[in-house]
């Protein structure tokens, strides 16, 4: 493992910002182990229905602090999303073909999930499975669907977010906000900031790239400024404390994004600002690398796999009964304990899944070149052609003549 990780390091140009892979590998993380916390899926009679602790324990609310890390996410897609344009317009790549390269690795893997979750269905079905219990998991397992297109409609928009002051979509979501719940509009109106909401950090990541913000003062001002705003709306202006969606709850600060939702994010991306000298230098140590780009090489897989994850867990454990921290209410810190216990083996089902469905994800890389008979002499083998920097895959690993390891980004 060890010899491994040093390869990579190696192979890795120096000119990469590690701690941009770093910080993109720990949004899709928090949001995982987010989900794995807040969600359970209650064996009740015949039928399974989702609850979550947040309902039943209002106290953990700082829990969803720590792990709704989603504005974290899009603040990196829009610097990566900007730089690669930036990058492609300089090679004399068109904006279509740029676009496709993105979104063919975004989207390619939910083919794979969408067909599955059909058979599953009907499956349930004729079965007999009770119709409720259907909704609840195909729901379940097809939640994170909404935010890949929300992603990749801002991600199509990228030459015009480029140049963006990220207070202009952050006004939008002011205004809705006012309007919905300062003057009794329709609720209708919250869905607006489904696509203003996450175009703040991705504005911000365009800022980024731009190179406004990479004085520290940015990121104070943000962490800071986004902190006490959040806490005034959630304890002047009635705003829930919790950032995810709370069943039952009468307003979700998630579905769709509110102010302070948006705010509590400008903080979440003031301190991902602040720790990227930190991230750098501890990305320097090979293990730690390694382990940021592998989970970077699949991170659509297990964005989109880990609530399976968690259903296929639990209708297994269920075969021998209703089981803490699984088929239970979370109602008490007893389930909590028991599902804390319960997360390696979400974690071994997720990597089963991983290893089943990955390839979906990093099979549509294009093969590595290799020097031989065949090849160009007027290039190495490790050297992309002009204008064919590809998008899809954070990092790709390419064994050259040699055995060891070339790696262009």
């Amino acid at each position: 493992m060890r010899r491994g990780a040093d390869r990579i390091d190696r192979a890795t140009p120096a000119s990469r910002d590690r701690a941009v892979d770093a910080l993109r590998a720990f949004a899709i993380l928090g949001v995982v182990l987010g989900h794995w916390l807040v969600t359970a899926l209650v064996a009740d009679g015949g039928t399974l229905h989702t609850a979550s602790p947040l309902q039943h324990m209002p106290w953990l609310a700082p829990v969803s602090w720590a792990f709704q890390t989603l504005a974290v996410f899009f603040l990196v897609g829009g610097h990566v999303a900007t730089r690669s344009h930036a990058r492609a317009r300089a090679d004399g790549v068109t904006y279509g073909r740029w676009l496709r390269a993105r979104l063919s690795r975004l989207l390619g893997p939910v083919a794979a999930v969408l067909i599955l979750w059909t058979v599953v269905t009907l499956a349930l079905l004729l079965a007999g499975v009770d119709t409720g219990t259907v909704r609840t998991l195909v729901k379940l397992a097809l939640s994170p669907l909404w935010f890949l297109v929300v992603f990749a409609c801002l991600t199509a928009l990228t030459p015009l977010v480029a140049r963006l002051n990220p207070l202009w979509p952050l006004a939008v979501v002011l205004h809705v906000d006012l309007l919905r719940f300062g003057l009794g509009g329709p609720s209708w109106l919250g869905w607006a900031n489904v696509a203003a909401g996450w175009l703040v950090p991705f504005s911000l990541g365009a800022a980024w790239t731009r190179g406004e913000l990479e004085r520290p003062r940015a990121g104070w001002v943000l962490l800071t400024g986004g902190a006490v705003a959040t806490a005034l709306l959630v304890v002047l202006a009635g705003y829930p404390a919790s950032m995810v969606g709370v069943p039952g709850a009468e307003v979700s600060n998630l579905d769709p994004p509110t102010l302070a939702a948006v705010a509590f994010g400008l903080a979440q991306c003031g301190l991902a600002l602040l720790l990227r000298d930190r991230l750098r230098h501890a990305m320097e140590r090979p293990l730690a690398w390694a382990a940021v780009a592998l989970v970077n090489l699949s991170a659509m897989t297990v964005f989109l796999w880990h609530q399976t994850a968690l259903m296929a867990t639990t209708a297994t454990a269920l075969t021998v009964g209703r089981l803490p921290g699984l088929h239970t209410l979370p109602d008490s810190p007893v389930w909590v304990a028991a599902r804390l216990a319960w997360l390696p083996v979400l974690a071994l089902a997720l990597a089963v899944c991983w290893a089943a469905f990955r390839r979906h994800e990093q099979g549509t890389r294009r093969p590595p070149s290799r020097v031989g008979p065949g090849a160009s002499r007027g290039r190495p083998a490790s050297a992309p052609a002009r204008g064919a920097r590809s998008p899809r895959s954070p990092i790709s690993v390419e064994p050259d003549t040699r055995g060891a390891d070339t790696r262009s980004t």
